[in-house]
């Protein structure tokens, strides 16, 4: 029997493999099926929602613009990313200088929250108190040998998105940000402060971003790692699309951890569970 879903006050979106498709350079954007007409009716009855990407390279504002040429009716304050979540955290604990290792589009939020951004070459760039690994496609040895210097001083390693693989046009891609943190841990030997997706950190900011509790906010992902651990560890609403990792048929392998409360089989029938 499937369990019985509490009421839903909240939606958040998951953007790739949900909402739309993009390709490996995270352009060139293909509207799924479902996506306008469901934010549209979402935004008619009045329930709050937001979109929380793993994707780091582009500010919130720029982001949220970018879909809004092609059509997805979302606000500037409805889009959230990696860096919302981990400008956020910074500065609840005092950080204010922090190494970014990523494209300038990373430390936007950052900069926004009053945090001094650093970049490697730049003068005194290990003397930080943070290191934050975002969307870095050309990073190289000299930024991770100086995100190390800094870790070995003492600085807090915060990570963007430790998932490996992401969906696109293309199929599934690899998330950069991965393969550069394993790197880095290797060498620094210290823990991450994971500020996306599935991080519980992200999720209650999340639910301080609509104001309502999380036990009341439906969580809509296509990753069995990603978006449905989230909701399950975080006790929000698991709900799974077919349209990006994850097929129907894989959906029913998954173990209860990784299982959705409910499988859509069109984003628009998440409407039917809506008060």
């Amino acid at each position: 029997m499937p369990e019985r879903l509490p009421r839903i006050d909240g939606v958040m979106f998951d953007v790739d493999g949900t909402l739309l498709l993009s390709d490996r350079a995270l352009g060139n954007y293909e509207l799924l099926p479902g996506a306008v007409a469901t934010l549209s009716a979402l935004r008619e009855r009045g329930v709050p929602f937001v979109l929380l990407t793993n994707g780091s390279a582009y500010a919130p504002a720029e982001q949220a613009a970018r879909l809004r040429q092609i059509g997805l009716p979302v606000e500037d304050r409805e889009m959230i990313t990696p860096s919302s979540v981990a400008a956020d955290h910074m500065r609840r604990h005092g950080i204010s200088r922090v190494l970014v290792l990523g494209v300038r589009g990373v430390a936007h939020a950052l900069v926004q929250a009053g945090i001094e951004a650093r970049f490697t070459g730049e003068p005194q760039a290990s003397d930080v108190e943070a290191v934050y690994v975002g969307w870095h496609p050309h990073c190289g040895m000299p930024d991770i040998e100086t995100a190390c210097h800094a870790l070995w001083g003492g600085a807090k390693l915060y990570v963007a998105s430790n998932v490996p693989f992401f969906a696109t046009k293309q199929g599934r891609s690899m998330g950069y940000s991965c393969a550069i943190v394993a790197a880095i841990r290797r060498m620094a030997k210290v823990p991450m402060i994971l500020t996306g997706k599935p991080s519980p950190h992200a999720l209650r900011f999340v639910a301080r971003t609509l104001g309502r509790p999380v036990k009341s906010i439906a969580v809509v992902g296509d990753d069995p790692l990603v978006e449905i651990v989230m909701a399950r560890r975080g006790g929000a609403i698991a709900l799974a699309v077919t349209s990006g990792m994850t097929s129907r048929a894989q959906w029913r392998r998954q173990r209860r951890t990784h299982r959705p409360h409910r499988v859509l089989g069109a984003l628009p029938q998440l409407l039917r569970y809506l008060p």
